[in-house]
């Protein structure tokens, strides 16, 4: 589907490889935690009740651009949301993540998952896009889970953060663990592509949890099944970041499956990260996240390391290695914001 770019299209023209006047910034979680607001529309309501409600979670999503000037809005949501169009009922649970009622234990359990079209099945998720895409002037980005991500949620229910119920079952029931890849793989790309048929410019697929893997597993295991996913984004036209973190052995893996962007983590310098992947590609990130928590003068300073090492590169989108978290200061964010838009006018003059 072809639509107009949004009157800011900083963030589309870097995913296309092509000069901007400033480097575009968003950051992950920013319609979260860390803002005053959101936390307040919180107080009395679930998550899921909220993205049941497309104008209350298109309200969420628009509420950085009162504390400072992004180049983005990324859809409020969750990556769990797909469970509920395969029948799954999911329970966010404090400290844990997302827990489903059936959860997947053997391999007769993969052929119990229910297809389903995230068009028919989640037309909240496509509304709340809408509303977004009618009224904003950024661009509205979509997103995914990869399906091992995905699926870290989904095998033996509340998981271990070295998710070792996930890796055994994986070399344990190899090919019931290809199918079930297979089933998220298709239904996350779907899913994808029908938030961009909304009016998402672009999605990012996020592959939190891939950094537990070793590079071998992650080839044999997973990669295939993400490069089915990108491969029909690649089809439908879908602009997309791929984002992994935690595995620095991965990169040139995680860029092997897909993307027109690779999002990467603080573990690498830029540079090298970019190196790595390929200067044919563009990159986002990769400060680390913690540093906005030691207030506006050194999160200005690393920014900038960050940013002299893209060396005014076309291809580069600012933002941090992973989430905002719920302790940082909004006005640090801002002036992080500033100095990522300061540094493209200096580079200008």
């Amino acid at each position: 589907m072809t639509r107009p770019d949004p009157r800011n299209d900083r963030l589309l023209r870097a995913l296309r490889m092509e000069p901007v006047d400033r480097t575009p910034v968003w950051f992950m979680r920013q319609a979260g935690r860390s803002l005053p607001t959101y936390r307040q529309m919180r107080a009395d309501r679930g998550m899921f009740e909220i993205l049941r409600d497309p104008p209350a979670a298109a309200e969420i999503t628009r509420l950085p651009l009162d504390y400072y000037p992004v180049d983005a809005l990324v859809l409020y949501n969750d990556l769990s949301t797909p469970f509920l169009g395969a029948g799954l009922e999911v329970e966010m649970r404090s400290g844990v993540g997302p827990v489903v009622d059936r959860p997947v234990t053997g391999p007769e359990d993969v052929d119990r998952l229910e297809p389903f079209d995230p068009r028919e099945a989640l037309p909240y998720t496509m509304e709340a896009v809408r509303l977004l895409a009618e009224s904003e002037e950024v661009p509205v980005l979509g997103f995914a889970g990869a399906p091992f991500t995905l699926c870290s949620y989904l095998v033996h229910g509340p998981r271990s953060r070295r998710l070792k119920e996930t890796k055994a079952f994986m070399w344990r029931h190899p090919e019931a663990w290809d199918r079930l890849l297979d089933f998220w793989a298709r239904h996350l790309a779907e899913y994808a592509v029908a938030q961009h048929e909304a009016g998402a410019s672009a999605v990012q697929i996020f592959d939190s949890w891939a950094g537990v893997l070793a590079p071998e597993d992650y080839r044999e295991r997973v990669r295939p099944h993400s490069r089915t996913l990108f491969r029909r984004l690649e089809e439908a036209g879908v602009p997309s970041v791929h984002f992994t973190t935690g595995n620095p052995a991965l990169l040139e893996d995680v860029a092997a499956a897909g993307g027109d962007a690779v999002a990467v983590d603080w573990r690498l310098p830029l540079d090298e990260a970019w190196e790595r992947i390929g200067h044919d590609r563009a990159i986002q990130g990769n400060l680390d996240p913690t540093a906005l928590l030691a207030g506006p003068e050194l999160a200005v300073r690393k920014t900038r390391d960050v940013l002299e090492r893209a060396g005014g590169r076309p291809g580069h989108i600012f933002n941090l290695g992973h989430g905002l978290g719920p302790d940082v200061d909004p006005e640090v964010i801002r002036a992080v914001v500033e100095e990522v838009h300061r540094h493209g006018a200096a580079r200008e003059e």
